[in-house]
């Protein structure tokens, strides 16, 4: 059973969104960041473009990282680590103002959570919290510095 992977450009579009092209792009911009510079500890267990992909298909799917892992062949914790590490480079900037007459999307979610310091009480969950993501529908997905 083979697994998934960037350099096999069936994957991408799938799992990212985005075209071959596109991603390869942020790939190489991600790589003049810095972003694969070595670090103390175990090297990656996938190569950057993986793990792009990895987290492209984390936020993409609804697929647990117990699901998701696997499909790339790693553990469940490696697959965590590099959600957590990858997952803030690969954040848009937030726009402070669009132009007028911009058609926007407003998605928002009720994410439950058990740290109390952050979360509301209500009445059908213990305590949660609000997400909510505003985008222009013109908006292809970038990196901005």
């Amino acid at each position: 059973m083979g697994v998934v992977t960037a350099s096999e450009e069936c994957w991408i579009e799938p799992f990212s969104g985005l075209t071959p092209g596109v991603f390869s792009r942020l790939v190489r911009q991600l790589e003049r960041e810095g972003v694969n510079a070595p670090r103390p500890g175990r090297p990656w267990s996938l190569p950057l473009a993986d793990r792009i992909l990895l987290v492209a298909a984390y936020w993409r799917t609804n697929l647990t990282l117990r699901q998701l892992a696997p499909l790339f062949g790693i553990s469940k914790s490696a697959a965590d680590r590099i959600i957590d590490h990858l997952g803030p480079k690969l954040a848009l900037r937030p726009r402070q103002r669009f132009v007028k007459g911009t058609v926007l999307i407003v998605d928002g979610t009720l994410v439950l959570t058990r740290d109390r310091t952050i979360a509301a009480p209500s009445k059908n969950y213990r305590y949660s919290t609000n997400h909510q993501v505003v985008i222009d529908a013109d908006t292809t997905v970038s990196r901005s510095r």
